[in-house]
């Protein structure tokens, strides 16, 4: 049975889901990182993206994120096109991890972005990686180098930040610096600990 002992890692654009997953996993934590998974399957699927979109936003069987999102989300049937087609596929490999961890019967992480927005994944618990709107802008602005308005585009095409905390089992605040932030993981993973037992090796 998939998704019994997962727990959904989630967030906004920029908020630092990325940095929280590797810090839960040097403390840890088992982690299935949706996005990898997808970037994977994208590739798998390069020559449907150049069908569908163009032959532009493909390199070496490889296609050219950053490009294609300039598009998806500038478009929203574009935007629907690609992901009706995509997240059927991802979901089934997720499932497919989700299931392997569950047989070591502790939790685990489940890294993904759309996790609220999606309705798709079983997930009873979330923690929500929290940082402060005009704060998440400027780190995208700053990490992207796209402008303000293209920023706040991908911002807004996700669920707003403060729904998502309202809707978290736990939250990760991500508003101060690097050191604050690894406490606030080291409290989670403590927080874990206290309710399960010594996983199974």
């Amino acid at each position: 049975m998939a998704y019994k002992y997962a727990i959904a890692l989630t967030g906004g654009i920029a908020t630092g889901k990325s940095t929280v997953a590797s810090l839960m996993g040097l403390n840890g934590l088992r982690i299935i990182d949706a996005d990898a998974i997808s970037h994977r399957i994208l590739d798998e699927n390069s020559v449907w993206v150049a069908e569908h979109f163009g032959t532009q936003f493909v390199s070496g069987g490889k296609v050219i994120r950053p490009e294609l999102g300039k598009v998806i989300f500038a478009n929203p049937e574009a935007k629907k096109e690609l992901e009706s087609f995509l997240h059927p596929k991802i979901r089934e490999a997720i499932e497919d991890e989700s299931e392997k961890q569950d047989r070591f019967e502790y939790p685990y992480l489940i890294d993904i972005p759309l996790f609220f927005e999606s309705g798709s994944y079983p997930i009873g618990r979330s923690v929500v990686v929290y940082t402060p709107k005009e704060v998440q802008l400027e780190r995208f602005m700053k990490r992207n180098g796209f402008s303000q308005e293209e920023s706040l585009r991908r911002i807004e095409s996700q669920m707003d930040i403060n729904e998502k905390r309202s809707r978290a089992t736990w939250i990760i605040d991500n508003s101060s610096n690097l050191k604050h932030l690894q406490q606030e993981c080291e409290n989670f993973v403590d927080t874990i600990k206290a309710l399960y037992p010594t996983p199974k090796l």
